[in-house]
This record gives C-alpha cells, structure tokens and sequence, in this order.
C-alpha cells in the first residue's frame, strides 16, 4: 500500500526563511524545515510533496489540487492568512484534514496578524513554535489519518 501524501505548501516570502527577520522566523532555511518534514514524514511512513510560492493564484491552484492527490495539507499560507478570503475559499472545498501553521505566534504580533481567513477552514492551527511546529502537524496528520483509517475498518 502506497504511503499517504502529504502536501506541505508554504506562501510568500518563506524562501527568505533565515534571513528576513529571523529574530522573528528564526534562523533555520526552507531547506532546513523542508528537510525536517521529510526526516519527520519518513518517520511516520507518510508521503511528503513541499513547495512554496509568492504567488496567491499558484497557492490557490495547490490548494485545489491537493483535493485529488494529497491525504492530508500543511499550509502556512504567510501574509495570505490575513488577506486571502479566496484561499481560504479553496482551503474550505477540501474534505482532506488541513493544518495551519505559523512559525511565529501571529496573537503577539500586530493586531491584523492576529485574524486568519484560512484558520475557519483548518482542521487545526499551530502558531510561534517555528520550524517544530511542522513536525507536530506532521504527527497530527498522521494521527488523524490513522483514526480515519480506523473508522473505515
């Protein structure tokens, strides 16, 4: 039996990761948290397909795939949390669990961080934990997806 896939999708400026603000981000890379969530995803005997874009239309049009090809998403869906009803749109039509995450804690930051249009159509979020939190949405998914997989049996 094929291994789950998971779609990791990661919005803008996240490829600036370890050198934009990194007293907020912190210091680890894109390389480095696309490295964790392959170590971690291998772990738990998941499948695991990251990208990341600048693009809302191209995160948009992930979203939607993800609806025939993935069993679970991770998003941090970045400065469109705060701005993209139509993401948060395409994150709705999914009947896939959804986890949202934030590297830093968007409640201690300026007040229009603080709403999500995305986090009405997550299944759960994960904020200021940094590049750990993907792992802990990685085994969440896959708890999930175990449970799922429980109730169809």
């Amino acid at each position: 039996m094929a291994s789950p896939l998971i779609l990791v999708l990661n919005g803008p400026n996240l490829n600036m990761l370890g050198t934009r603000e990194p007293e907020i981000y912190g210091t680890a890379t894109l390389d480095d948290l696309e490295t964790l969530c392959a170590e971690t995803a291998e772990g738990l005997g998941l499948a695991i397909e990251c990208r990341q874009t600048n693009v809302e239309g191209e995160l948009i049009t992930w979203v939607q795939e993800a609806r025939d090809r993935a069993a679970g998403l991770i998003i941090n869906p970045a400065g469109y949390s705060h701005t993209s009803i139509a993401l948060m749109d395409a994150v709705m039509a999914l009947d896939i669990p959804v986890i949202e995450v934030h590297l830093s804690n968007i409640h201690k930051r300026e007040e229009f961080r603080h709403h999500s249009y995305v986090s009405r159509a997550a299944t759960g979020v994960i904020c200021g934990l940094g590049i750990a939190g993907y792992r802990l949405a990685l085994i969440t998914l896959s708890d999930i997806l175990e449970e799922l997989e429980e109730d169809d049996q």
